[in-house]
């Protein structure tokens, strides 16, 4: 008999949901985080990192010994280099030179080339110079389809299926916004009603991940009509929720992830049996040389 044996990329997706047991105190509602961080390379870009790669692979874009280039903040280029290691591709990134030392390590582990400039703008910039130049090709999450693709065709059902269709809120952190995007549109299929809160960082806030674009960069792949809420948040709450979250419930992840459960927490203060699921999109462990989880700043 031939056993099938799964390859690391089959074991992207398929994320645990679990719910908060002590951050909501007492309330009628359920509140629920997915651990996108099970995924392999750790975070929740894991699965638009297929995504990308598979479908250009598919249409004849590219082909394996191919360079590919990405602007990235960390996350996205992490689960890229594991994908580009998998597959046998060379894969260029360029990223902002104050993304952590975790970061840096975890993609150039996979075999990654990294170019560090001052911004993600910079980066971007960069990153279709170089394709325009034939230095490579970018697959570009901000514009490309894929990105919420992956999240329509995996991330929402499996939040429709582990909640049994009673979903109400989902709220999740925005940077490309595929998250979002897909979601979205994935559970108003299911039933309009579902509320879609998307979090952005207030003006001065540096949360990793998230952005509030200047409108030349606004990735085209946003469409604002299906985001329902849109919450501003602020650095100090959504570190201390990324605190607390480990503290009091367990669970070890970055910034961002904070902010999304801190914003769930609001949300869940407005309304009544209600379940909610908030993303954790990645793990604390590539924020440590930041110091956010140092004794001295809780």
């Amino acid at each position: 008999m031939t056993v099938h044996y799964p390859t690391l990329a089959d074991c992207i997706g398929s994320t645990p949901l679990i719910r908060l047991q002590r951050l909501g105190g007492a309330t009628s509602n359920t509140l629920l985080v997915k651990l996108e961080g099970n995924n392999p390379a750790g975070s929740v870009k894991d699965r638009p990192a297929l995504a990308m790669i598979e479908r250009a692979e598919r249409s004849g874009r590219i082909q394996p010994g191919d360079a590919l280039i990405e602007a990235t903040s960390g996350n996205t280029g992490i689960a890229l280099a594991m994908v580009a290691a998998i597959k046998g591709y060379r894969m260029l990134l360029i990223m902002p030179d104050n993304s952590t030392a975790e970061r840096k390590a975890a993609m150039t582990a996979y075999g990654a080339e990294l170019i560090l400039v001052e911004s993600m703008e910079a980066a971007r910039d960069l990153a279709l110079e170089m394709q325009a130049q034939g230095k490579g090709i970018v697959l570009d999450q901000f514009s490309n389809q894929d990105n919420p693709s992956a999240h329509y065709q995996t991330t929402g059902p499996e939040i429709w299926q582990q909640t049994q269709g009673q979903i109400t809120h989902f709220v999740s952190s925005m940077g490309t916004t595929g998250t979002i995007m897909g979601v979205s549109r994935y559970l108003k299929e299911q039933s309009p009603e579902v509320q879609i809160v998307g979090l952005q960082p207030t003006e001065g806030a540096t949360i990793p991940g998230i952005r509030r674009w200047p409108a030349a960069y606004l990735p085209s792949i946003f469409d604002p009509s299906r985001v329902d809420q849109v919450v501003d948040m602020d650095q100090h709450t959504a570190e201390d929720c990324m605190r607390r979250l480990a503290r009091e419930e367990g669970i070890f992840c970055g910034v961002s992830s904070g902010g999304a459960v801190a914003a769930m927490l609001e949300v869940s203060k407005s309304v009544e049996n209600a379940v909610l699921v908030a993303i954790i999109c990645d793990r604390g462990d590539r924020y440590l040389s930041s110091g956010i989880y140092a004794p001295e700043s809780v």
